[in-house]
């Protein structure tokens, strides 16, 4: 039918408007946009791949921390994970949509100043990740750790993104959205969104700030933000990409346009919903938690359509899976892709998450879609394209299935181990013995069991990090037996009104997707549903965040000393949430309550445990007991693979920015008296000078203005509120 608009029979549209409809016009692609995300693409995916192998070194051995307060496994992991997630995936996201989006709408991108703001303000952005977090300016919430100033340029080149894609849409001229521009047209919408919501936070100096939600609100809004940055960062943008790169690459076309209409609405409906799944036994309502644990089940239908959708495009193909580098990473991906989507409402239940939750099972599910899916699918279209806009063949197919090899047994050699990791602390941390008591007491045994399994982990991160190597390598030479094609000529007949010779077309859904800010509309409408639903009533009804009369707001030392913790990046081994199990209350104290977490911003309830719990750490041991556990962790736990800190003995602590936080705080409604921020300070030095005193009187000299004195307040206050009678306020 398109073809028939666009080159009419004879006979069928005459005069002037057949002959303005067979006027192409000439215009160039612009690949030189294209060329820059592309290296950008690989030098970020191979700093932050080196930069996981070293974390994952570090959780084996602790000397590979290197003794500095910057790269500590605390501070570089939310590095690896910016890195990997921003850096690596979303250059590799701009390169397939700037080169995938113009020819789907047959038009050079809306402005190429735009693609070039677009480009080197997300560079900036990443490189001031590159230089924050390492010091320690971090919010501490998952994938959202940069600060308020970074999250605000993120709004600015997100827009300009935004701006420059609809700027191209509007001037297209092909009249039918192709599949692919869907899901890019939601993921703008649904990240920025995402964004918007989760950053909302209060500054209180040039690069520290406080969430502008509290505790369990604070935790239902991150993972709504965390889970979704998943689905339409991790997801949709690669689903669109496959949608049109893999018919390319396999020269057949995608197997079924309706199934395509199911996947795409319904994934974007569903996967809203999910984020609670994260949340599974905590201090979340249940209601909340039923609701992300059944949209979950629902959501491998329309993760597994688009699965087999991009399986069976290769019917016939097969064949030249067996010589192909390109779809030899492109059928793994795909196959990544439906193995972490089976995988993640399997995770989702009740009594799987029981288990799983807190275990390294999680970070194995975390990188078969990071490495299976989004690796292979970038190195696959990277292996495609860049030949094509260097008008030259790969210089090597058999370096890129040396990388396809490697890769693949990288996969293997990081998730094998960390499955059984994850088998191994889920049931050891629940194993009782004879007379009802826990089996392994002493949460070291659990860690201790799994060292080896970090080695392996690292070995296989080494080996897929090697064959990236190689296909730096062989991009380069590509790229230098070739020269770019700064602009790619092509031709293409205007885009004419609907009524001029176009044909009867009764699919619905063409009502829908030759319109595209109808589109943007109704997607916009789809996944506002969910987030709205689950945050509403959690925001609005206060039975569902019941308060306690003895929580009390931290004391202006116990708040510094929170953002030490913070700035150390603590809550990457150590989570503050304890779930109502026999298991974790025998090994923690009680569990805890929705209302111990009200004055929380952020809220720290973790995602992993390398280490215990220390939601009741509050009082359990001496002030000496967490100078020296600071200083030396092995003094205190044999063993332990937790590297000390010694800078926190050294280094005074900053109190000129005590009253800015105290008077935030008190505008988000933290019940501090009236002015309180004027003597918090003089407040701060008093409760200092009796933490410096006890220790004296254990034979501990230490002056109170060093870090260590705030952090030591801070963990002795942890869990301790409810020790009073609790009394509900409601």
């Amino acid at each position: 039918m398109l073809t028939e608009v666009l080159n009419p029979k004879p006979g069928v549209l005459g005069g002037k408007i057949g002959d303005k409809i067979n006027t192409l016009e000439t215009f160039y692609y612009d690949n030189k946009i294209v060329r820059n995300f592309a290296w950008a693409t690989i030098f970020w995916g191979l700093a932050g791949m080196l930069i996981g192998v070293i974390i994952a070194f570090q959780l084996a051995n602790p000397d590979v921390n290197m003794g500095t307060q910057y790269t500590t496994f605390g501070r570089v992991r939310p590095l690896h994970t910016n890195a990997v997630i921003f850096a690596f995936v979303g250059n590799g996201i701009f390169m397939g949509v700037y080169y995938s989006l113009q020819r789907l709408l047959k038009a050079r991108m809306y402005s190429d100043v735009l693609s070039k703001i677009h480009f080197w303000g997300w560079q900036l952005i990443i490189l001031s990740a590159v230089l924050t977090l390492p010091l320690g300016f971090t919010t501490s919430k998952e994938y959202a750790e940069l600060e308020w100033p970074i999250d605000i340029a993120i709004t600015l080149i997100w827009v300009v993104f935004g701006w420059n894609m609809f700027g191209t849409i509007a001037k297209r001229r092909e009249r039918h959205m192709y599949v692919g521009v869907w899901f890019y047209i939601a993921t703008f919408l649904t990240v920025a969104v995402l964004h918007i919501v989760n950053s909302y936070e209060i500054p209180v100096t040039l690069l520290k700030s406080y969430s502008g939600y509290a505790g369990v609100q604070d935790a239902l809004v991150q993972w709504w933000y965390g889970h979704n940055a998943v689905a339409f960062f991790l997801t949709t943008p690669y689903l669109g990409m496959m949608y049109y790169f893999l018919p390319k690459a396999a020269n057949r076309p995608v197997y079924s346009y309706r199934l395509s209409i199911i996947h795409f609405w319904s994934l974007i409906f569903i996967y809203i919903w999910a984020g609670p799944h994260h949340l599974l036994y905590t201090a979340l309502p249940d209601w909340a938690q039923s609701l992300g644990v059944v949209f979950s089940v629902m959501l491998i239908a329309p993760s597994w359509g688009g699965m087999i959708n991009g399986l069976l495009t290769l019917r016939g193909a097969w064949d030249r899976v067996r010589d192909e580098p390109v779809l030899k990473f492109m059928v793994v991906a795909i196959t990544a892709y439906g193995m972490a989507t089976f995988e993640g409402p399997m995770l989702s239940l009740k009594n799987v998450n029981a288990i799983a939750h807190f275990t390294d099972w999680i970070v194995a599910h975390v990188h078969v879609g990071a490495l299976g899916w989004n690796g292979f699918l970038t190195f696959g279209i990277l292996y495609w394209l860049v030949p094509r806009i260097f008008q030259t063949n790969l210089y090597s197919k058999k370096l890129a299935n040396a990388h396809f090899w490697l890769g693949t047994l990288g996969i293997i050699f990081y998730a094998v181990p960390m499955y059984w990791a994850g088998f191994t602390q889920g049931l050891m941390w629940k194993q009782f013995g004879e007379g009802g008591v826990l089996q392994y007491a002493n949460f070291l045994e659990t860690v201790l069991q799994i060292v080896p399994m970090y080695y392996l982990r690292g070995i296989g991160g080494i080996l897929y990090l090697s064959g990236a190597f190689l296909m730096l390598y062989n991009i380069f030479k590509t790229a230098k037996a070739g020269s770019l094609q700064a602009d790619e000529e092509a031709e293409a007949a205007p885009l004419m009104p609907a009524t001029v010779g176009q044909h009867h077309d009764s699919h619905w859904h063409r009502l829908i997707e030759r319109k595209p800010f109808r589109m943007a509309v109704w997607a916009t409408v789809a996944i506002l549903i969910g987030g709205l639903v689950e945050m509403v009533p959690t925001f609005l009804i206060d039975s569902n965040v019941p308060t306690i009369a003895s929580v009390k707001p931290y004391t202006s030392l116990e708040l510094q000393g929170r953002d030490l913790y913070i700035k150390e990046g603590c809550v990457n081994c150590h989570t503050q949430m304890i779930r109502p199990f026999r298991s974790e209350t025998e090994r923690y104290g009680e569990y805890s309550k929705a209302g111990e977490f009200v004055y929380d911003r952020p809220f720290l309830w973790g995602s992993k445990r390398t280490g215990p719990d220390l939601h009741r750490v509050g009082q359990k041991y001496p002030h000496s007991w967490h100078y020296n556990h600071m200083m030396d962790p092995t003094s205190m736990s044999p063993g332990s693979i937790m590297p000390p800190y010694p800078w926190l003995f050294e280094q005074d602590l900053d109190i000129s920015d005590t009253e800015a936080k105290i008077e935030a705080m008190q505008k988000m409604g933290v019940p501090y008296e009236p002015g309180y921020a004027k003597k918090a300070n003089a407040d701060l030095m008093k409760q200092a000078k009796e933490i410096s005193a006890d220790l004296a009187k254990e034979g501990i000299e230490v002056k109170p203005e060093k870090e260590i004195v705030a952090l030591i307040a801070y963990l002795q206050r942890l869990g301790t509120d409810i020790k009073v009678k609790e009394e509900q306020v409601r």
